[in-house]
């Protein structure tokens, strides 16, 4: 029996264009900015801020060094959001009428520019992200990315969840294999799907 969702930001929540962010971050000055960025996971110095070996003040040192501008905090941020292309109101609906059955959560690998923003009074709809969840696990605070087992791990224990209790909505395969592996139910959506109907058939099995 389910008794918790988890629900991945990016690809999930959030409709993503690597390629806009790829524009942005090239607009910036970071010339060779498609070595670092990917849709899952990053490298370099962007992945160093995903898993909080540095923070935003720290990467926005790396971008000013790269480029050879004085760039800003709030320019940094801008290329990262330009990721997002769309963030529809009915999921969000559809999470918080699910807490009033489940324990819903967010794992996501992310950093402090796109949750800076989406935890803040800026997220589309006029309510914060953190309000349609019990609980947010972000990779930039817990010091791991996925497809690591150990964030799972942590939000296991830190949730006191049982996976096999627990349905995992994600978007990357090699995250849902180490959610699988970890025993959890899953489903993969396609990058801007509108997933509902496909988790209440899950939930009504």
């Amino acid at each position: 029996m389910i008794k918790n969702l988890v629900f991945d930001f990016g690809g999930v929540i959030a409709d993503l264009d690597m390629q806009n962010a790829v524009s942005a971050f090239k607009a910036l000055g970071i010339k060779d900015v498609e070595t670092y960025l990917d849709p899952y996971l990053q490298s370099g110095p962007f992945l160093d801020v995903e898993n909080g070996r540095t923070d935003a003040e720290g990467f926005t040192a790396k971008m000013r060094e790269i480029s050879g501008k004085a760039l800003t905090e709030r320019q940094v941020q801008e290329a990262w959001l330009a990721f997002i292309t769309d963030i529809r109101q009915e999921k969000l609906d559809y999470i918080l009428a699910a807490r009033k059955r489940y324990r819903t959560f967010m794992l996501s690998n992310t950093n402090p520019f796109i949750m800076g923003w989406a935890c803040s009074g800026q997220f589309p709809g006029g309510k914060p992200l953190d309000n349609y969840f019990d609980r947010m696990y972000f990779s930039y605070k817990i010091g791991y990315t996925k497809p690591s087992c150990e964030i799972f791990r942590y939000m296991i224990h830190d949730s006191g969840m049982s996976p096999d209790e627990t349905l995992f909505v994600e978007d990357g395969a090699a995250n849902i294999a180490t959610a699988e592996n970890m025993g959890f139910r899953t489903y993969r959506p396609e990058n801007g799907e509108d997933w509902r109907k496909a988790i209440d058939k899950i939930l009504d099995e």
